[in-house]
């Protein structure tokens, strides 16, 4: 089932249990993953390794965009960057992306072929942040390098090529948190403008109480409830730093940001959490338009060369951030 929004509107009330089925192509990937190794008991070190191996089994053909990585100087020592751009363009806007993973795992690398389908896709320059992973570096590390670095992109705008009156945000799962808090962070600074929110099924709020979506698919549908527990638990200090609105964006204030696109999968544990997201901001005044892929679990966006929703997903959110970014440009005439 699908709910659109445009001009300040969303489709309004709750959607209802799809009658579909798990779709083949996202239960063959989720058999694959199953079988490659997976000890929540293991090193972050060879947890993130597994993640690699996991998602470049399933990553599709990558797009013909150049490439580079940066590395910039940041309060804490440096953050490593990749910057995606169409071969011969000139000034672009710009798509700030950050990668999921429950903030433990996730690098630049298990994101690169879905960064460089959406530069091609959005044609926008593409920066994707190789931010700090817990457990080494807890709650606020991660939203903290992922808006600073945002602030860096606006103010590097001639040497990376871009507008910096047109970037958007973006991020799956723990990224599209990150995006969230990003977007809030900029609307409470005034600095950079952004005009656009894009979230793949993202982590919005804390594990409890448990949404229905948490008790639906707790197990069996990939991603599960003990999952997110065992990732937030690396992620704070203690339970109680959920209660921030960095950490959970859901919790705050959404008047004021820029558009958004939230797309959710049918069985996710973290859908009710990302539509909860969109309808707050309606509430609040914004526009939110709201996808959920029926027959679909967490993590089908990055899995789009298995799943041919997951393409459809990237395509959606592609001719949405064109559509953004001439926005954008007309206002400044």
């Amino acid at each position: 089932m699908v709910g659109r929004a445009a001009a300040g509107t969303l489709r309004r009330g709750k959607f209802e249990r799809e009658t579909v089925p798990l779709d083949p192509q996202a239960k063959a990937v989720m058999d694959l993953l199953s079988s490659l190794p997976r000890d929540m008991n293991s090193s972050p070190a060879a947890m993130r390794a597994n993640a690699v191996r996991a998602w470049q089994a399933t990553q599709g053909v990558h797009a013909d965009v150049a490439a580079r990585d940066l590395a910039i100087a940041a309060p804490h020592g440096r953050l490593n960057l990749r910057l995606y751009r169409p071969h011969g363009a000139g000034e672009l806007p710009l798509l700030m992306f950050f990668h999921s993973g429950g903030f433990v795992v996730g690098s630049l690398d298990t994101h690169d072929a879905l960064c460089r389908r959406l530069c091609a896709g959005a044609n926008c320059a593409v920066l994707a942040l190789d931010y700090r992973l817990a457990p080494e570096n807890k709650f606020p590390a991660a939203p903290d390098d992922a808006f600073f670095a945002t602030h860096w992109a606006a103010g590097a705008a001639g040497e990376l090529g871009i507008d910096a009156r047109r970037i958007a945000v973006s991020g799956d799962s723990a990224g599209g948190c990150l995006a969230a808090v990003t977007a809030i962070r900029a609307r409470d600074t005034g600095v950079p403008a952004l005009c656009g929110l894009v979230m793949f099924y993202p982590v919005t709020d804390y594990h409890e109480p448990a949404t229905r979506s948490y008790l639906d698919f707790a197990e069996g549908f990939g991603l599960g409830r003990a999952d997110m527990i065992w990732l937030w638990s690396n992620y704070l200090s203690d339970p109680s730093e959920a209660d921030h609105i960095h950490a959970s964006p859901l919790k705050a204030d959404l008047r004021g940001l820029p558009p958004a696109l939230v797309i959710t999968a049918e069985f996710d544990p973290l859908r009710d959490e990302g539509e909860a997201f969109a309808h707050k901001m309606v509430d609040f005044g914004g526009q939110a338009a709201l996808t959920r892929y029926a027959g679909m679990n967490h993590g089908f966006v990055n899995n789009f060369g298995a799943i041919d929703a997951g393409r459809r997903a990237i395509d959606e959110a592609c001719g949405w951030l064109r559509l953004r970014f001439a926005a954008a440009q007309r206002a400044q005439t």
